[in-house]
């Protein structure tokens, strides 16, 4: 199985690396929540190849879905067509693919690929996580050596005050900060040792599915900013970290009152 959707998500990068110039831009939500007819283009061809590969399975991805009971479904499809769609606009050089198939309310198998460099990250469950086939595993760093990665819609102005909150916390007790915007990346770097952290107050489940797994298998510790289990029906915080990163992150989050979601 795995092998099969990661060969759909590489021919879905093939559509992002073709794009034009004149990628469509349109607002869905607004000046700073943007689509390009290239989402839908993608994402339109993952739901006909991921359904054909197995049409029993429910579909949920960031640009609508039709399915009413997504959450009773056995099998599940959680896609980000182009993960950093802002990014894609600008000419950055840093979005992904992201597909996670759920099996009874666990991610089982996920594919994140930048279709720009090439990377392709991949996890099954109980079978560890890989870049481009070669297994990969944390760092377990603490935070004077890791590297934090946040993230921050900007269209969710009502957090803005407790992600900088958080952040000013943190930043003088990691070794840097970098922001990246594609939270499926992001993921896939704390997973590959890139970076010991990354955190944000919201994201939706599409954004976090996929690259969930592939941290998990890499030995990372990925929940919400409370520490409770992360939930794939709902829009939720994250924090994912190599675990004496992670450790120390959620204790400090603690300690500091109404910082935590």
């Amino acid at each position: 199985m795995l092998e099969k959707l990661t060969q759909i998500v590489l021919r879905a990068g093939e559509i992002i690396r073709s794009a034009e110039s004149d990628r469509g831009v349109r607002e869905k939500n607004g000046p700073r929540d943007l689509v390009t007819r290239y989402d839908t283009m993608v994402q339109d061809f993952l739901r006909r190849e991921l359904l054909t590969l197995l049409p029993q399975a429910a579909f949920m991805a960031e640009e609508g879905f039709e399915e009413t009971d997504f959450s009773t479904a056995e099998w599940r499809f959680i896609v980000d067509p182009i993960d950093g769609t802002t990014n894609f606009i600008q000419g950055f050089r840093n979005s992904s693919v992201s597909v996670g198939l759920m099996h009874n309310g666990q991610i089982e198998y996920a594919v994140v690929h930048n279709p720009f460099d090439g990377e392709v990250y991949t996890a099954q469950r109980g079978h560890g996580a890989f870049l481009n086939g070669r297994r990969i595993r944390t760092v377990d760093y603490d935070m004077e050596h890791s590297l934090l990665i946040f993230g921050s819609a900007v269209y969710y102005r009502e957090l803005v005050e407790q992600t900088l909150s958080i952040f000013n916390r943190v930043f003088p007790l990691v070794q840097d900060i970098r922001r990246f915007g594609s939270a499926a990346l992001d993921l896939c770097y704390v997973a590959s040792g890139k970076a010991g952290l990354f955190f944000e107050c919201r994201l939706c489940p599409w954004d976090y599915a996929a690259g969930s797994l592939i941290a998990q298998e890499a030995g990372c510790l990925v929940t919400k900013l409370d520490g409770t289990p992360l939930d794939f029906d709902h829009k939720d915080s994250l924090l994912v970290g190599s675990p004496t990163a992670y450790e120390q992150f959620i204790r400090i989050l603690k300690t500091e009152r109404g910082a935590t979601v």
